[in-house]
């Protein structure tokens, strides 16, 4: 019998059904800036930058984790581009800089259309509401790589900031102030401990009246960005440092803006931590230290400004309709 490339486990049709369906969706995140269609070998993205007098690009790289193992769970695909591309808005973002264009990398056994297409509309959704393109991507089927029904998603940013403009904590000093805005929930990270004492002891579909919702809707909650409020802050030229609370949690993150000999002091009762950490906390006997060093705990976004800013960079987040909290000061 003779062997095919769709004998072997992959079918060309399907990838190419993949890109019938999201052309529409990735063609409307394209500015003028994109001058290729999808497709092309390579993508080319015009550097052109009105107003930024000495221009340099910020990129980031990333993927969503063990987040996606609860979508699998639920059968639902359209939020994690959402949240890929966020996450990595704001790791960029939080350098002082804009989103330029995304590009996605989407890996799978099986090609499924459906699916690939519903995660590539959440990124194509998300790169809308960041004012960025989706200028390229890879979907990739390898076939006995990855458990059926499954996939795996990473994406890299491009932005640009003005040289004078970089936010990189260089100026942060004793006393400063970090103003904390909330997250959406587990945001991209954690999702491996979360699992480990949830899904064991509770369904995805459970519904909880703390979580006005199910389990699973509340570990799907999207990954916010910020970046609309840091542009108002930066706008302001009030701020100091900003850091992106992800893996490390909020200590480990901020410290990676904290000039050497620094430290932080943070009010942990400054906020109510909302009912998913209780949970997670309380099923599984979780110690403190490990909650502090894994999740966001309700803080996705901190920003380090002088004291006697204070007022005013909240008066500008509240602008936003953010819900702005002092959780601590540098030491």
């Amino acid at each position: 019998m003779a062997s095919t490339y769709k004998k072997a486990g992959v079918d060309i049709d399907a990838g190419e059904a993949v890109i019938h369906r999201i052309k529409r969706s990735v063609r409307s995140t394209f500015t003028k800036n994109v001058l290729t269609d999808i497709g092309m070998f390579g993508a080319f993205y015009e550097a052109k930058f009105p107003g930024i007098k000495n221009p340099v690009l910020v990129s980031s790289v990333d993927g969503v984790g063990t987040k996606l193992k609860v979508a699998f769970g639920m059968k639902r695909y359209d939020t994690v581009g959402q949240d890929l591309v966020n996450h990595c808005v704001n790791d960029i973002a939080v350098c002082g800089a804009i989103p330029l264009y995304f590009m996605d990398y989407f890996a799978t056994g099986k090609l499924a259309p459906n699916i690939a297409a519903d995660v590539i509309g959440g990124f194509a959704k998300a790169c809308k509401e960041n004012h960025c393109s989706i200028i390229g991507g890879e979907t990739a089927e390898m076939p006995g790589f990855y458990p059926k029904g499954e996939f795996d998603i990473a994406g890299t940013i491009v932005g640009v900031v003005d040289k004078a403009k970089i936010v990189n904590g260089k100026g942060i000093k004793k006393g400063d102030v970090l103003i904390g805005l909330p997250s959406t929930g587990l945001h991209t990270n954690g999702y491996s401990l979360a699992r480990h004492v949830l899904i064991p002891k509770f369904s995805l579909k459970k519904k909880f009246t703390e979580l006005n919702g199910t389990l699973g809707d509340s570990l799907l909650a999207v990954h916010r960005s910020y970046l609309d409020s840091i542009r108002a802050v930066t706008a302001k030229g009030l701020v100091k440092g900003m850091s992106h609370i992800t893996g490390g949690g909020i200590i480990g993150n901020t410290m990676r803006i904290i000039p050497k000999g620094l430290n932080l002091k943070i009010d942990w009762f400054a906020w109510q931590r909302p009912f998913i950490y209780d949970l997670i906390q309380s099923v599984g006997q979780v110690p403190e230290y490990d909650m502090t060093r894994t999740f966001n705990l309700g803080i996705g976004l901190i920003v380090v400004v002088d004291k006697k800013n204070v007022g005013a960079v909240i008066k500008v987040l509240t602008g936003k309709k953010e819900l702005p909290v002092i959780i601590g000061e540098v030491r």
